[in-house]
């Protein structure tokens, strides 16, 4: 009795520390609207590293997912065109990043609007959906701040025709 008492018992804490580390190193996410299209659809399915900026910094290209400034509790999933100090403007539908033009295969289309140069603030980023007229993004005045990024999207799910590493 003792045995299987003993088996129940440590069966129920290793159940515990899986369960503990899955929710401190990986989040599952849903993605909501087309903002991302055509690198991610409405409704796919994404695992999301909470690890990968504790072991390494954001780059360029990343996409990462993050409570934006406007403090709704709803997550924003963008890709991170701009990191701390660099300067970011949108002009004649090219992206440009300290003066040099982004070359973006992964767009939906080219942005049909202009923002005027700025710098990015200390811990926070310039994203961007790669949809870029149809999303809510930095190039609405607002930036994604460092302590809000809930981490990098790392794995489709779902559907099963999307399986794989998400592209950044």
């Amino acid at each position: 009795m003792k045995g299987a008492v003993r088996e129940i018992i440590t069966t129920i804490i290793v159940g515990v520390v899986i369960f503990i580390l899955l929710q401190t190193t990986v989040q599952s996410f849903i993605v909501i609207g087309s903002s991302m299209k055509p690198s991610l659809e409405p409704g796919q399915r994404l695992l999301v590293s909470k690890i990968s900026y504790r072991v390494g910094e954001p780059q360029r290209g990343d996409v990462i997912v993050f409570l934006p400034p406007n403090g709704d509790g709803t997550d924003y999933i963008k890709r991170i065109i701009g990191l701390p100090g660099d300067t970011v403007e949108v002009d004649d539908m090219m992206v440009y990043v300290n003066g040099v033009a982004l070359d973006e295969p992964y767009i939906n289309s080219a942005p049909q609007y202009h923002v005027k140069e700025k710098q990015v603030p200390e811990d926070s980023y310039f994203v961007l959906g790669d949809n870029r007229n149809n999303s809510n993004d930095s190039h609405n005045g607002w930036f994604a701040e460092e302590d809000a990024v809930v981490g990098k999207a790392w794995l489709s799910v779902w559907p099963p025709d999307k399986w794989g590493l998400v592209s950044h």
